[in-house]
């Protein structure tokens, strides 16, 4: 008996007619290597179905294609063979091929002023797209750091001068009893309210650059915004942090203009889109910002 030959139903034609702009596979698992790093990442991987009789894609040659992941580092030009491998399995079916890319990279930050140090990780999304010969890569990176609320400061300190007032406004004063005052909890009776923020950056990056700036966009970030979250902390580090946020003050708005002219003056940036979020803790709702160039 002769051996059959398996169906292949994707190659039959559609029974309606039309074409689609994505086509693919989300979710998938795959290796990178990254900054001296093996680190596990989600991949979407797609093409456009261009031609409208067909009534689907080879998927498996896209997943096979991810194989490549497996054998050197994660780069631009990486990303673009992939796709060009993508479209080279589906000549005559689409036009376009899209990769998406998630993961962690975990980056050892130092304390502030101790010497201990800890790890971070900051999620990040590379989407590259390659289509009529044209590619491009959009690099997104998640940065959190601390707010102080510049109203909630100036309120406080009119408190503590109204105390102030009333604890020395008709006494002389000493400064052995002005810096006794100012280290109780009568002195200093109120605070500035502060709260955990989250930077979401998208970035395009200009054709030609080849290896991926991330912990530079991640550097570049937390220096702009001045109050990064830390990781082990002594308590020399924590009182630098609260100066930190003392000499940051800032609202989503101040926060998203510092992002703004920061990320303008990297060179490697074509165009960005930046959300800043305050998770209030004086408000149940958030504190929104949005800014972008050339997006």
């Amino acid at each position: 008996m002769s051996a059959l030959t398996l169906p292949d139903i994707a190659a039959q034609l559609s029974q309606q007619a039309l074409p689609l702009d994505w086509v693919g596979m989300c979710g998938i698992a795959a290796p990178l290597h990254f900054d001296g790093q093996v680190i596990r990442a989600s991949v979407d991987a797609g093409v456009s179905l261009d031609d409208g009789e067909s009534r689907g894609i080879h998927m498996s040659r896209l997943y096979l294609a991810l194989e490549a992941f497996e054998h050197e580092p994660l780069s631009a030009a990486l990303l673009r063979r992939l796709l060009e491998r993508f479209l080279d399995s589906h000549q005559g079916l689409s036009a376009s091929a899209f990769l998406r890319l998630r993961f962690d990279v975990m980056l050892k930050r130092s304390a502030l002023v101790s010497a201990l140090a800890g790890w971070k990780a900051y999620p990040i999304e590379l989407n590259a797209e390659l289509t009529d010969g044209v590619f491009h890569v959009e690099l997104n990176a998640q940065v959190d750091y601390s707010s102080t609320c510049p109203c909630s400061a100036a309120l406080a300190r009119q408190l503590i001068q109204q105390q102030f007032l009333t604890d020395f406004g008709n006494r002389s004063l000493s400064h052995e009893a002005v810096l006794s005052w100012l280290g109780s909890a009568q002195g200093i009776l109120a605070t500035p309210h502060s709260q955990r923020s989250t930077a979401y950056l998208q970035t395009r990056l200009h054709a030609g650059v080849d290896e991926l700036p991330v912990r530079a966009l991640i550097d570049h970030a937390e220096s702009a915004l001045g109050t990064a979250v830390q990781t082990a902390v002594k308590r020399a580090d924590e009182q630098a942090f609260a100066l930190a946020n003392g000499q940051n003050l800032m609202f989503c708005e101040d926060a998203a203009r510092r992002l703004n002219l920061a990320l303008k003056r990297l060179p490697w940036i074509a165009g960005f889109n930046l959300r800043v979020e305050h998770a209030e803790s004086l408000h149940a709702h958030d504190a929104v910002a949005h800014s972008q160039w050339q997006w």
